[in-house]
């Protein structure tokens, strides 16, 4: 038999060349761990994650650092971005009168479009009723938005408006007639109430000296404290406006009275759709004491379509509530 060359080692040599094994597999492995703790590391300094204690001290205490659980990180509410007002839209709670819109409109005249600057039907009655509307004058009776009352007469008491015309289709009971833009308004309503009947104008515009005729005759009939809950006196009439009409129910060529509307089939048309028109029913039941008028259904004022849906969808029932006024039961004098 050939005798191995390979000769075995002593004990010794034996031991140490499997140590020297093992520190070869630990230094492999203690690297391993090295990189891969600095990738860790690395990441969690760009991802802004949670580090482990062990890799901040450095590569050599990471292989023995104790891994830290991750912490919960606190989720900050979104923060909430509140719509900036338009151009030349008023801040919530602002003076609608600084609106340079506003301000060109009422130069102007045009009422709708004053109303438009200022937000809308529902913006310029809370400005108004608010106090932040000092250019707006309710008792101007130019406007459409004008309040006469018991407590709110004209100025001039004889004040006429300048554009009054005749309805368009509409029967006139007495050949009355309304301002341009109310005569436009209850041309549109009458026509669209034919589906309920015909709707004919008792009474339209009333001039200070007719006014003064019909209130002294409800005096005589009546007494002067009757008198004031059912006709208005000389320069206190809405009438004299031009912005309301009085209607009556039509049947077969033939028109009823004053008092027939309410429960007609006109009647109840005109007062669900009204508004849709830019009309409102002014003296409804139960408010005697804020109008100082008795109940008229039949007494409808043109206020025109924004803020007639701003009276509708407010639930109001009397102008002076709307506009933030006084009530007036009675004459200021």
């Amino acid at each position: 038999m050939v005798e191995s060359t390979r000769r075995a080692l002593p004990p010794r040599h034996r031991r140490l060349r499997r140590g020297a094994r093992m520190l070869r597999a630990l230094a492999l492995t203690g690297g391993a761990v090295l990189v891969v703790g600095a990738t860790v590391a690395v990441t969690a300094a760009l991802t802004g994650g949670p580090v482990a204690a062990g890799l901040a001290l450095g590569a050599a205490d990471a292989v023995t650092a104790e891994v830290v659980q991750p912490v919960s990180i606190k989720v900050l509410p979104a923060p909430r971005i509140e719509a900036a007002p338009q151009a030349g839209e008023a801040e919530p709670g602002a003076e609608i009168c600084d609106l340079p819109a506003v301000r060109k409109a009422l130069k102007k005249g045009d009422d709708d479009v004053v109303i438009a600057a200022a937000g809308g039907g529902a913006a310029f009655r809370a400005a108004v009723a608010d106090g932040r509307a000092d250019c707006i004058r309710l008792d101007d009776p130019t406007r459409a938005w004008v309040v006469v009352n018991k407590t709110h007469p004209y100025d001039p008491a004889d004040y006429r408006p300048d554009d009054l015309h005749t309805v368009s289709g509409v029967r006139s009971l007495s050949g009355g007639s309304l301002r341009a833009d109310a005569a436009a308004a209850l041309s549109t309503m009458v026509a669209a109430a034919a589906s309920a009947g015909e709707v004919a104008m008792e009474s339209g515009y009333r001039s200070f000296a007719t006014q003064t005729s019909t209130y002294n005759g409800q005096v005589a009939a009546r007494g002067v404290e009757k008198a004031d809950l059912v006709s208005a006196r000389p320069g206190y009439s809405e009438h004299q406006s031009g912005l309301t009409a009085d209607l009556v129910p039509c049947s077969g060529g033939r028109c009823a009275t004053l008092d027939d509307l309410a429960g007609s089939a006109q009647g109840d048309w005109i007062a669900a759709h009204a508004w849709e028109y830019g009309w409102i029913v002014r003296y409804e039941t139960d408010c005697t004491d804020v109008t100082g008028y008795l109940p008229e259904p039949w007494h409808v004022r043109y206020i025109g379509r924004e803020l007639a849906a701003a009276y509708h969808e407010g639930g109001w029932h009397t102008l002076e509530e709307f506009f933030g006024l006084p009530a007036a039961p009675d004459y200021s004098e």
